[in-house]
């Protein structure tokens, strides 16, 4: 395993790593433009994954994915275990949604992006043989604060507390879905307001983080592969999340056990990825509070795209403009 102790190791992902990383988020949410709205997110998941892989294999480091998308609704997919990269640099472990919200992407709604994350070799909990999570993310203010197995209205009442803002100014992100139904009436019946999203909880765990952010707290069940990226994220933003695995079915629960996972175990953000020295990238693909989406106006696009940096706990904002011949 890498050391973490040699900050300038050519052996460790750094920030020039991270600023190559932004060139496959890019690609990928540049392909995925012409689907946007088109009701197609396999053809939009498929485009933004051959340019993903096809941006990564420039970057000069020896990365294996770890945490893969695609496998839950059988679309086109970087899978578990492919190797990216020259084979020169660092050996790091990789994270990939070419992009989160293919829902959204083929609807045309807002909150699309193209995300990857990475962490040194060995450091991702790989919860690849079961893909659901029931997970909570808050921003500093909730370590200590907050706990996943604590009712969800205790929760509330505690951060409310925790950020000095009477309860009812504070908001809840959850996924929209029939499984959320007690969950969401119990977050206003505790007098929080929600903010349900159709897809893309990344996003919803990221914005839950940040400190400029109109969301508080993120929470309930949604893709385990989603989770290790996020806490990739919130490793720069300082900011608090939990996991649980949430297994299907008994089939489903038997390869968790089998690949070493625990079930009644609450994953902290070192467990799902270890140390400080991890680094996430997005590029939007349809406008939301985190980035804007990608757009064009006569020969350029434009991108916006954020890189965190846990080694360093910075957000940074990237504005890219890509000339239009350059991708026909």
């Amino acid at each position: 395993m890498v050391s973490l102790t040699a900050d300038l190791s050519p052996l460790r992902p750094d920030r020039n790593l991270a600023m190559e990383l932004v060139r496959a988020t890019e690609a990928a949410a540049i392909r995925a433009v012409p689907f946007i709205g088109r009701g197609a997110k396999e053809a939009a998941d498929g485009a933004a994954v051959d340019a993903m892989r096809a941006f990564l294999g420039t970057v000069d480091f020896q990365g294996r994915v770890v945490i893969g998308e695609g496998e839950k609704d059988n679309a086109p997919m970087l899978f578990n275990g492919e190797v990216v990269g020259t084979g020169r640099g660092p050996e790091c472990d990789i994270a990939v949604d070419p992009i989160d919200g293919t829902t959204l992407t083929a609807e045309g709604r807002q909150n699309a992006l193209s995300v990857l994350a990475v962490s040194d070799r060995g450091s991702m909990l790989d919860a690849s043989t079961v893909f659901y999570m029931d997970k909570l993310v808050t921003g500093p203010a909730g370590i200590g604060v907050v706990d996943i197995r604590k009712p969800i209205g205790e929760n509330v009442r505690r951060l409310a507390k925790a950020l000095g803002k009477p309860v009812d100014e504070l908001v809840v992100s959850v996924l929209n879905r029939p499984r959320h139904e007690k969950l969401i009436a119990e977050i206003r019946e505790a007098g929080a307001g929600t903010r349900l999203m159709s897809d893309g909880d990344v996003a919803g765990g990221i914005n839950a983080a940040r400190h400029d952010a109109r969301t508080d707290m993120c929470v309930g069940i949604g893709g385990s592969p989603e989770g290790i990226v996020t806490a990739c994220a919130i490793k720069a933003l300082g900011g608090h999340i939990q996991g649980v695995l949430w297994p299907r079915d008994d089939d489903e629960r038997q390869r968790g056990v089998d690949a070493g996972l625990e079930f009644d175990k609450v994953y902290e953000a070192d467990d799902l990825v270890q140390g400080n020295n991890t680094i996430f990238v997005a590029t939007g693909v349809t406008d939301g509070q985190l980035v804007r989406g990608v757009r064009r106006e006569g020969n350029y696009l434009y991108t916006e795209s954020v890189v965190l940096r846990g080694a360093s706990g910075t957000l940074r904002r990237i504005v890219s403009d890509h000339l239009v011949s350059k991708w026909l």
